[in-house]
């Protein structure tokens, strides 16, 4: 493909600036308001912190004021900051007596690596630049890391408008008499997520001063979380609320998977509530980020399910039939090879089928802008917040003719196509063609997202969706819920080689501990745990989550010898781990339980 002239201003020249610039992405919000690219779980939390405190999205703060150290190069005049020179800054104040020597600060830079932050792509040392800080405490929320909360990719947005459940288009402080779990810009009391990390900060001032949380020195925490507290008392206030063109309201726009989401924010209400109180800090966290890996990788898989049929029939799925995509789950965490291949290509086959995916994004981006600005559509003012299931059916039936208003929509891309397939012929005759091809049967707008996707570079496209993936999966990580090895392939019978990346769902033991603990909690607000087989918590984690181990995935055969085995593996690893009873062989004697009981909330709401 010749590429002399770049080929997004060849889309300007037919679209117009404006319009590409809508289209010319890899996101369709209304579906999912998460940017497709990769993010931090781990340093998510921290966000959510503070936009619950302070009802509005963070914007600069005084991290890199206080510990950063002019940059060299081209970066000259910005800032950066290590753990070498927060250690040494920190050693200044009178809270770290002790701690002047080069010795003792190379000890707290390594207990700050360890408990509060985390250095660009993870790598370790203490000279290398800080970008993260981690949820030790609710004093983490005032450390403005990273430096744009943009490039979380709007998932502490997301999470904070599923959890805080709110009408209207964007989510406000919540009135003083309303009571709910997740309240948002109140006292911490009155917020389940908020209580479980504040320990020890009261508010001396009004909710909306920055400065107001304070901490109490007389109460106990662990190591970790006064870290941490130092750490923010070093800054002085919490940060400004976001200022310039994305703003400072936090939408309240929710994933079309409208029962993933609700069982995601119901499942974080009953974990935090119940185990914040009885489970140590450090396990606790990773518990919890445990806990928003499983909910965010079953809304993700959830939405290319329905997006995928609704590519086909035009219509969302009804909330009560919506489900996440089955996937097999090696229980050996990879020292099985015949489990482990079985669970890569159940992966691999899931990754082959949603290819397609960033092109049904771009469908919904152009019936999209067409749509806004037609007279009738806009009339008719059909709600997109919180849910867009009313809208994205309407394009549905644009897309399949199936409105009036199709007709003269589909016409006007009809005429884009050709116009962008004429001046595409000469540097980019294959997508001209496939332009071409408009004036056949086929939908006009199938042809137009295809044909855009390809100039995007398919290959990128797909790979952003992926690395999404790998980010709410948690790959390779200590509680995460997959697994990525790089492997040789040979594809032809000379020495041609290809590098290929093969990932693989396994269940780390924190994952094991954070789905049993939560599954055996009653339903409702009632409290305690109650028994449950391990047949019913394998039937849940299918039929929940999409977590197959003990039946094959559709399309999979997996031999009832190979199930047995897999389940076998996952039997004994939650006997080791304490979360399995039985007394003897008997399928119906054995049954999960927890490792630690669950605790009484005493500002349970009625």
């Amino acid at each position: 493909m010749n590429s002399s002239r770049p080929a997004r201003a060849t889309v300007d020249d037919v679209f117009g600036r404006d319009t590409t610039r809508e289209i010319w992405s890899g996101n369709y919000f209304k579906a999912i308001p998460i940017t497709v690219q990769d993010f931090d779980l781990t340093a998510v939390l921290p966000a959510v912190f503070y936009m619950f405190r302070f009802s509005h999205r963070r914007g600069k703060g005084k991290f890199l004021d206080a510990f950063g150290e002019p940059v060299s190069g081209r970066k000259q005049g910005k800032k950066s900051a290590t753990v070498e020179e927060v250690a040494r800054k920190l050693a200044l104040s009178e809270d770290f007596l002790g701690f002047e020597g080069e010795a003792e600060q190379a000890i707290l830079g390594d207990l700050l690596l360890s408990f509060c932050l985390e250095n660009a792509k993870k790598a370790l040392g203490r000279r290398e630049q800080v970008q993260r800080v981690a949820p030790a405490h609710y004093m983490a929320s005032w450390v403005d890391l990273p430096e744009h909360v943009a490039n979380l990719r709007y998932v502490p947005e997301t999470i904070v408008a599923m959890l805080a459940n709110q009408k209207g288009n964007h989510i406000g402080q919540d009135q003083a008499k309303e009571r709910t779990w997740f309240a948002v810009g109140k006292g911490f009391e009155d917020n389940v997520l908020l209580r479980a990390f504040c320990q020890g900060v009261t508010r001396e001032g009004i909710l909306g001063n920055r400065a107001a949380d304070r901490f109490d020195e007389r109460v106990e925490v662990g190591l970790d979380q006064l870290l941490m507290v130092r750490l923010a008392q070093a800054l002085g206030e919490a940060p400004d609320k976001l200022r310039g063109a994305e703003g400072e309201k936090i939408s309240n726009q929710r994933p079309i998977a409208e029962k993933a989401a609700s069982e995601f924010s119901e499942d974080m209400r009953r974990f935090v509530r119940c185990y914040a109180p009885v489970i140590p800090r450090h396990a606790f966290v990773e518990l919890l980020e445990s806990c928003v890996a499983v909910g965010l990788s079953t809304i993700l898989t959830s939405v290319i399910e329905i997006l995928c049929e609704w590519a086909e029939t035009g219509d969302i799925r009804a909330r009560h039939s919506q489900h996440p995509a089955e996937l097999f789950v090696d229980c050996s965490n990879g020292v099985d090879r015949r489990l482990r291949s079985l669970a890569e290509q159940s992966l691999e086959d899931f990754l082959r089928r949603i290819e397609r995916f960033p092109v049904i994004l771009m469908t919904l981006r152009l019936l999209d802008r067409w749509a806004r600005y037609d007279p009738k559509i806009k009339a008719a003012e059909i709600p997109t917040r919180p849910f867009a299931t009313t809208w994205l059916n309407m394009l549905g039936d644009l897309l399949l003719k199936r409105r009036p208003e199709a007709d003269a929509i589909l016409y006007d891309l009809t005429q884009k196509s050709e116009q962008l397939a004429e001046k595409l012929a000469e540097d980019y005759p294959d997508i001209s063609d496939v332009l071409g091809e408009s004036r056949g049967e086929r939908n006009p707008v199938e042809r137009l997202a295809e044909s855009l996707t390809a100039l995007q570079g398919r290959k990128n496209t797909q790979q952003n969706l992926v690395n999404l993936l790998d980010s709410c999966l948690l790959v390779n990580r200590p509680n995460g819920l997959a697994s990525k090895r790089t492997v040789i392939r040979h594809l032809t019978s000379d020495t041609t080689r290809k590098r290929t990346e093969l990932r693989s769902i396994v269940f780390s033991d924190s994952v094991l501990d954070y789905l049993v603990h939560l599954n055996v909690l009653p339903s409702g607000n009632r409290h305690g745990s109650r028994p449950l087989s391990l047949k019913e918590f394998l039937r849940k984690l299918r039929e929940r989550y999409g977590f197959c181990i003990d039946v094959s995935p559709p399309g999979l055969m997996v031999s009832n010898e190979v199930l047995q085995a897999n389940r076998s593996t996952l039997e004994r690893r939650l006997r080791d781990l304490g979360l399995l009873v039985g007394v003897n062989d008997a399928e119906a004697m054995k049954r999960v339980q927890p490792r630690f009981e669950p605790g009484e909330d005493e500002n349970a709401l009625d």
